[in-house]
């Protein structure tokens, strides 16, 4: 294993996290579901309690993308968090609202009482997956940073990360993973709750989000790939080329074969559950296709000599995955502590079929005095 074989080794883990976490998103977007879907408490409970199921697995591949990208890449690491820190600690603060919400809801005696937090889950499923898409955005788009001759980090923008907001780009990405995370979590209660009206209310949303969400998703994708990239010329400067990502597509067949896959995986999820009376796997086939698609569009942004995270202030600011790696020592341990990934994702799966045996309804939820 050289230098360069583990450098595109962790960035494919990277990518595989990242495209796990933006599926996991389905439970913030189950969240901001809470007053559409149901109409009842009854029913708002039920939703709460099978979200409340898996937003633990969400939570945790949010830390361990963050500690990856720590261990793999620190340069990142201490350049995003160290100068967008205010963008990070929204996204970290909705995700605490999250935590503190599931845990109090429903117990008795809480001061601020059911509704309110039922209002923080809401705004932890708007806030948090717009924000992490416009984050994700700014790897294709750039940040206004530029590192000194210590790697150290000076910020160009007094917003200190808010600033992605302001892109168009970014801004369409991150409510196209707004609308995704809804998309999927209206095909997870479809297929995890035993309840008529919910089934067909969560149908009509799966429509009503996934049309945006396409139309949101190829805006981003039309502006990318026909915009200027970050690529690493021969002298190992950056530079702005025109059409880098689309090259990137052209250049990389078997990743852009993989991106299709994903495209379809979803596009067949979301029709098939649409047309197709009670069926009800539409979460697996869209689910693994976003996966697919998200590894796919990391790649395009850190391989083929393409800095992942550009700084079009200072174009030699740029991160890649070459300069921002850590030593080749920690790269290859910790390439063989990821050998037993296999068993954290097998014991994932086991766990989340255990959780998913039966389906969940309004009994359930009545009956479970440690319910949500």
């Amino acid at each position: 294993m050289n230098m360069e074989f583990l450098q595109h080794y962790w960035w494919i883990l990277i990518s595989l996290l990242g495209g796990l976490l933006v599926f996991l998103l389905f439970v913030q977007g189950g969240q901001t579901l809470l007053y559409t879907i149901a109409k009842t408490e009854d029913e708002r409970n039920v939703l709460v309690n099978s979200l409340g199921r898996k937003w633990e697995f969400t939570f945790t591949t949010l830390v361990v993308f963050g500690g990856a990208f720590f261990a793999s890449f620190p340069l990142f690491y201490s350049t995003s968090f160290g100068g967008a820190y205010l963008a990070w600690m929204v996204v970290l603060f909705c995700f605490v609202m999250q935590a503190v919400s599931y845990e109090y809801r429903r117990k008795a005696g809480n001061l601020l009482g059911e509704r309110t937090y039922n209002v923080f889950l809401i705004i932890n499923g708007v806030i948090g997956t717009i924000c992490i898409g416009a984050v994700v955005g700014s790897f294709f788009t750039g940040n206004p940073f530029k590192l000194g001759e210590m790697n150290d980090v000076t910020w160009m923008s007094p917003w200190r990360g808010i600033e992605v907001l302001f892109n168009f780009a970014n801004i369409c990405l991150g409510l196209a993973i707004f609308f995704l995370a809804r998309t999927l979590a209206s095909l997870y209660f479809m297929n995890n709750i035993k309840h008529d009206a919910i089934y067909e209310r969560s149908k009509k949303q799966v429509l009503y989000n996934s049309v945006p969400f396409v139309i949101l998703l190829l805006v981003f994708l039309g502006i990318i790939l026909t915009s200027k990239g970050y690529a690493i010329m021969e002298d190992k400067s950056i530079q702005l080329v025109q059409y880098k990502y689309f090259h990137n597509l052209l250049e990389m067949p078997l990743n852009t074969l993989m991106l299709l896959l994903g495209v379809v995986g979803v596009l067949f999820g979301i029709i098939k559950s649409i047309i197709t009376p009670h069926w009800r796997k539409g979460i697996w086939f869209s689910g693994i296709g976003i996966v697919l698609a998200v590894i796919a569009l990391f790649i395009v942004a850190g391989f083929n000599n393409t800095a992942f995270y550009p700084s079009y202030t200072d174009l030699n600011s740029s991160l890649t995955i070459y300069n921002a790696s850590s030593s080749y020592y920690t790269l290859k341990t910790m390439a063989y502590v990821s050998l037993v990934s296999p068993i954290v994702i097998a014991y994932i799966f086991y766990a989340w079929r255990a959780l998913n045996k039966k389906q969940i309804d309004i009994q359930d939820v009545q009956e479970d005095h440690h319910a949500y």
